[in-house]
């Protein structure tokens, strides 16, 4: 995946510390290769036929170097280092690092390096071939370094404890030669550089190290045997060979030719390494971006035109995206219609929704095929590198999120936002948490959710962490407290309070909603049988989901909880959504008949904000349609929200039904409302929601308003108590929120 103008080249950043430790490294090894070369003249007319032979199939064995199938960028494996080492152990390290050198110019030129890079290899191993030397001449000389033959007891135990570590200190010094390169050339941090090739290369370079006194050890019985090293060294290229082929395959796209997953995965982890170091220098392009491109209707090109069409469509797809994308930029197939792009060296999450813009233009041309143009529109999702990630998995599972939010939104390039993100870790563990606090609750076991320890008595138990609040409706023409709104709380023990509208948007995904629900009927229904027997008769109203609509057991619940606590029916509201009624309306109309039967009211929450029909509006047994907040607040200020708000008075009276106003908080809006003609008010101009004894005393102190009267007389004596027992958001929170 490597080019070679990349594996030649230098970062220009880096261009400096790196080229210093090159030159470093190539002084270093002149210097320890100097007095051993300076004696090799005077030996080289008595060096012995095995020395010729070794030094002559170490040159002609590079031109053949293994290439390992790892994504560590360092040189080839050389066979020649089998040779070398061996002439290290029987002659010195004078003789062997000449013919490394000779044998590394030649690889040099076989695999295309740049002198430079040619050089630093010479003097790396020059510098490995010392060390194992100085090792060597610490422990003593072994058996094998004789030109003659054996004694008579062969190599001894002491032989193989030099070797192996002469071996050691070559694999050490090589080893770490290259990865202090790698660091300074690409960056990253200091533990992928040493442990990504560590296990392969010291198997492959231990194993040609070690099979060097064997190879002494058949020269000293004839050096015909010498040759015979290169059937396993033949076999061993063969393996290399075919493992590299099959390594590369699998990074390849068969159809497309493009990059696959696992080279992408392989690319954004390098890439990872490199921008985390521009990130700790501060530097603009610090900055990476993961683009998920995801075709539309290509099933269907499928399912019509046959596969081999979608085959050439994809073709054609991958061709327009490398075009357009930059040369830096990889363009890699992930799998069916979904295609990726790792672009790197971005200043940030402009720049990165500008080269998506130009993808989806590209995209947006047809493609002919067969003189049929067909359409090849997508959503493309960017996550950004480190905001919204850094591991590939991560930024894969973001983009992936913000490519749905396009498609969604029929948008077609989304950058990924944590608050699009349903099933993001935060939200699991939230989830996780409220099912804890749910089944605790349910089951009754108190004590084992209550602290074990005095010092902790503060602690939130289950049945605390989950309260009701409930919010007035008054009666505009009267001023008459007609009913309440329940609104779920939820206190959470570390968190603090959680944002009602994130609480149902998390339970409302998954069957956890259908515990939510179960709790808040219980409590409701209870509470109004409270209220009823200290004499306050009041219409309580709830939300349901739409989970809770399609299953149908919400009758079921609400009939029991009825007929347990003796609660008339008509004590009792449920609010549905325009969006509930829209998803499944077959499914909606059956439970809400059923509702509707046993005597329970249904009214129509956040009326304005969806897509209902008017048929499905007439054959609704609708007690009551609430107008949105969004159009109730700024009815004052805005003619266009005024006169929306008139208009769903008008109808819903032409219907028979009661209206009521969501966010009334001031008198102007009103006495808008009451000249409107709009029945019920609710919102902070009367009362913040509040728990349900904190209501009575309100209800104790409240004064109805009248028309004409001075506002101050016409509210409370006393505002209520903070309902969460701290500071107030802006604006309450309605509609979403209200279970």
């Amino acid at each position: 995946m490597e080019p070679a103008a990349l594996r030649n080249s230098v970062p220009p950043e880096r261009a400096v510390p790196f080229i210093g430790y090159v030159v470093g490294v190539v002084t270093a090894a002149i210097v320890v290769a100097a007095a051993p070369l300076a004696d090799l003249p005077a030996r080289v007319s008595h060096l012995p036929a095995a020395f010729w032979m070794m030094a002559g199939l170490a040159v002609i064995s590079d031109a053949r170097p293994f290439t390992p199938p790892i994504r560590r960028q360092s040189s080839a494996i050389l066979p020649s280092i089998c040779f070398t080492f061996a002439i290290l152990l029987a002659w010195g390290p004078g003789p062997a690092i000449a013919v490394q050198a000779a044998a590394g110019i030649v690889a040099g030129w076989r695999m295309r390096h740049v002198p430079w890079r040619a050089l630093f290899n010479i003097a790396q191993h020059a510098l490995a071939l010392a060390a194992a030397g100085a090792v060597i001449r610490f422990a003593g000389p072994v058996s094998l370094a004789s030109d003659g033959p054996l004694g008579d007891g062969g190599p001894q135990w002491t032989d193989v404890a030099v070797v192996t570590g002469a071996a050691l200190a070559w694999f050490a010094v090589a080893y770490g030669c290259v990865t202090v390169a790698l660091h300074l050339r690409f960056g990253g941090a200091w533990s992928p550089a040493i442990t990504g090739g560590l296990a392969f290369e010291l198997l492959a370079t231990g194993s040609l190290l070690l099979l060097a006194p064997i190879l002494l050890a058949a020269a000293h019985s004839t050096p015909w045997l010498i040759p015979l090293v290169l059937v396993p060294l033949y076999a061993v290229y063969r393996t290399s060979r075919l493992s590299s082929e099959r390594e590369q395959y699998s990074r390849v796209d068969s159809l497309t030719g493009l990059p696959s997953r696992k080279a992408l995965i392989a690319e954004v982890t390098e890439q990872a390494a490199v921008h985390a170091a521009k990130g700790a220098r501060g530097a603009p392009d610090r900055h990476m971006a993961l683009l998920l491109l995801d075709l539309d209707r290509f099933k269907h090109v499928n399912a019509a035109l046959g596969h081999a069409v979608g085959d050439r469509l994809l073709i054609e797809v991958g061709r327009r995206l490398s075009d357009v994308v930059r040369e830096q930029d990889v363009v890699a197939r992930l799998g069916g219609d979904e295609f990726a792009i790792l672009a790197p060296d971005l200043t940030g999450v402009p720049a990165a929704r500008e080269l998506a813009s130009r993808i989806a233009a590209a995209l947006a041309e047809p493609v002919s095929l067969d003189a049929l143009p067909l359409d090849v529109a997508g959503a493309i999702g960017v996550a950004l590198y480190p905001q919204h990630g850094t591991d590939f998995a991560t930024l894969l599972r973001h983009a992936d999120v913000a490519m749905y939010e396009a498609k969604d939104g029929g948008d077609a390039v989304a950058v990924y936002a944590p608050e699009s993100d349903h099933h993001s870790a935060e939200r699991l563990g939230l989830l996780a948490d409220l099912r804890r606090t749910l089944a605790a609750t349910d089951s009754g076991d108190m004590e084992a959710a209550e602290p074990q320890d005095e010092d902790v008595a503060s602690t939130t138990r289950p049945r605390d962490e989950i309260a009701m609040y409930y919010q007035p409706q008054v009666d505009i023409a009267t001023g008459a407290v007609v009913g309440v709104e329940a609104l779920l709380r939820w206190q959470h023990p570390q968190r603090g309070l959680v944002d009602p509208e994130e609480l149902i948007r998390v339970a409302e995904q998954s069957a956890v909603m259908s515990l939510v629900t179960r709790r808040v009927v219980d409590d409701v229904v209870e509470q109004v049988a409270k209220w009823a027997a200290a004499g306050i008769e009041l219409r309580t109203s709830l939300n349901v989901s739409v989970r809770d609509l399609h299953s149908g057991e919400i009758a079921d619940q609400v009939v029991d909880r009825l007929t347990r606590y003796g609660v008339p029916p008509d004590r009792l509201q449920l609010e549905i959504t325009e969006g509930a009624l829209m998803a499944d309306p077959r499914r909606v109309l059956t439970t809400i008949g059923r509702l509707d039967r046993i005597g329970v009211a249904i009214a129509l929450d956040d009326f304005g904000t969806g897509y209902s029909s008017m048929q499905h509006l007439r054959r609704l047994p609708l007690t009551e349609v609430k107008i949105d907040r969004s159009f109730v607040l700024g009815m004052a200020e805005d003619p266009d929200d005024a006169a929306i708000v008139r208009s769903i008075i008008d109808l819903a009276g032409a219907l028979g039904l009661r209206v009521v106003a969501e966010g009334v908080e001031d008198e102007s809006t009103w006495r808008l409302l009451h000249a409107a003609g709009c029945h019920v008010a609710q919102g902070w101009f009367h009362a913040r929601p509040m728990p349900a004894d904190e209501l009575v005393n309100w209800l104790a102190r409240y004064r109805p308003l009248v028309i004409g009267a001075g506002t101050e007389s016409a509210r409370v004596t006393s505002e209520p108590l903070d309902p969460a027992g701290g500071p107030e958001p802006d604006r309450p929170i309605s509609g979403a929120v209200q279970q």
